[in-house]
């Protein structure tokens, strides 16, 4: 075997290894550290919303080397020197400080308050579900900032994506807005709208 043969094997066996053994492992990785996290400020003992840095997840799943960083904070820039112990929260349980699986275990096994609806838990893609202030306001909770959750769920009440867009049309376009007959109901609207 000539020197160029064995460095074409030599090659193709690296590519193959990368191929079949760090892709499928940096995309697992990709897959459970990417997303907003919740996390408690060591520093402050208040909840702070992180952004891990995928690139450098990626790079220490290949590598093997290299602990986890923050790419963004809540509390940054003023705080972006800071020790960054937060990750340690995030190591020992990334699935669980993950906003989404926090807002989806929030609204599991709720209605929502205006129609009544059964609602399941969050979705990744699609429609997002509302919450409704004790003022009246509908919010969707994609717009809440991640360290505000927890105290906007203690306070706000769930409601379905069909009543949080109906409630917000009726709030910026009001002349535009035709009460419903007495008798019909909300949940029977809801149903109309939804195909049923």
């Amino acid at each position: 075997m000539t020197a160029s043969s064995a460095l074409l094997v030599l090659g193709g066996i690296v590519v193959l290894t990368i191929f079949y053994v760090l892709l499928p492992l940096m995309l697992d990785a990709y897959g459970r550290f990417r997303g907003k996290r919740l996390v408690t400020c060591p520093e402050t003992h208040h909840p702070a919303a992180v952004d891990l840095d995928l690139k450098r997840v990626a790079l220490t799943v290949a590598t093997g080397k290299g602990p986890l960083r923050l790419r963004q904070c809540s509390r940054w820039p003023e705080r972006h020197d800071c020790g960054q112990e937060c990750l340690r929260q995030i190591e020992a349980a990334p699935q669980e400080c993950l906003i989404r699986t926090i807002v989806s275990r929030w609204y599991e096994g709720k209605a929502c308050a205006l129609c009544g609806v059964p609602l399941e838990g969050v979705q990744e893609w699609g429609h997002g579900l509302g919450l409704l202030a004790p003022d009246g306001m509908t919010i969707e909770w994609r717009e809440v900032p991640g360290e505000r959750l927890p105290e906007v769920l203690q306070s706000h009440r769930p409601i379905c994506w069909n009543c949080q867009v109906a409630e917000s049309f009726r709030r910026n376009y009001p002349d535009l807005v035709i009460d419903r007959p007495e008798g019909i109901s909300r949940d029977r609207l809801h149903r109309d709208a939804a195909g049923h």
